[in-house]
């Protein structure tokens, strides 16, 4: 067989059943959508007054636009600072050195268990008692500070996480040819344990994007704080905030479709997890004959 079999195939029977389910679960979802869109009709939430200021240029260049490019900034520089904390407490973590391995065992695990906002919190308070940024800046700087402490320990499970699961062999190959652990794990593991776990990394990035609302508890201007901005002027914060959670859906659609181009190409470039090390045998060959050639001292 080519592929793995991870359950029997549906019979005739369970192909009923799996047809009758589907469809009452499309019935309920379409009774819900239909429940909620009356309830909304009633209380005067679908007129087309309600809708009718994102048709304007104001509400766009005004609110809109600028809370996305809050949004964005934060979260690209929270993605940037978290893989790179990330990598370094998750290789940290897979030390051989037991000083260097619990150190970062420990800031994995408390940082995963803080919630994100208390961090935001505790950073905002902490960056405007003793004035560590600009006052237009504290805002941002907290909301960077907590999503990367977070994200960073968990993008460092997923390294971990990904090198576990690469077969022995990997490893015990690149010693064989001379590398040492280091220049292991920089070079043979860590490429194929992020090809390997860039869907949960990705994820994680959606994650990163979404959790920047939690901004808007410490003022910071990004799209939710827009949008109560906008209900509050045109009196219909409801219509506000569907629209901009449409925006936030597009966004993490592209990105996640922009991953899985990028991971489609790292594997088509033979780097999936798992596969076969490549080398170039002309430097091996070159490797090897310079070591032939290296004269014995002892003669």
């Amino acid at each position: 067989m080519s592929g793995t079999v991870l359950f029997d195939a549906p019979g005739p029977r369970a192909k009923r059943l799996y047809f009758g389910v589907g469809v009452v679960a499309v019935v309920a979802i379409l009774l819900a959508l239909w429940f909620v869109l009356d309830k909304l009709n009633e209380k005067g939430q679908l007129a087309a007054a309600k809708w009718k200021p994102f048709l304007t240029a104001e509400i766009w260049t005004q609110y809109i636009l600028p809370g996305l490019g809050g949004t964005l900034l934060a979260a690209a520089i929270s993605v940037v600072f978290a893989m790179a904390v990330g990598v370094l407490l998750g290789v940290g973590r897979l030390s051989t050195q037991a000083w260097v391995r619990w150190p970062c065992g420990v800031i994995v695990e408390f940082f995963r268990a803080v919630p994100v906002l208390l961090m935001m919190l505790f950073t905002y308070a902490l960056y405007a008692k003793y004035e560590l940024f600009p006052p237009e800046r504290y805002a941002l700087a907290a909301v960077v500070t907590g999503l990367t402490l977070y994200n960073g320990s968990v993008v460092a499970e997923l390294v971990r996480s990904g090198v576990h699961s690469l077969p022995k062999g990997q490893s015990e190959a690149a010693m064989a040819i001379g590398l040492t652990s280091g220049k292991s794990m920089r070079l043979v593991l860590l490429p194929q344990a992020i090809t390997a776990m860039l869907p949960a990394i990705v994820g994680q990035l959606v994650v990163i994007l979404k959790d920047t609302a939690l901004g808007y508890i410490i003022t910071y201007e990004e799209l939710l704080r827009k949008a109560e901005q906008i209900g509050n002027y045109k009196s219909n914060l409801v219509p506000s905030f569907i629209v901009i959670a449409v925006i936030f859906i597009v966004i993490n659609y592209l990105l996640t479709v922009v991953a899985q181009r990028v991971e489609s190409l790292m594997r088509r470039r033979g780097r999936s997890a798992g596969g076969p090390l490549t080398a170039d045998p002309v430097d091996q060959t070159a490797g090897l004959t310079a070591v032939a050639d290296t004269p014995d001292p002892n003669n």
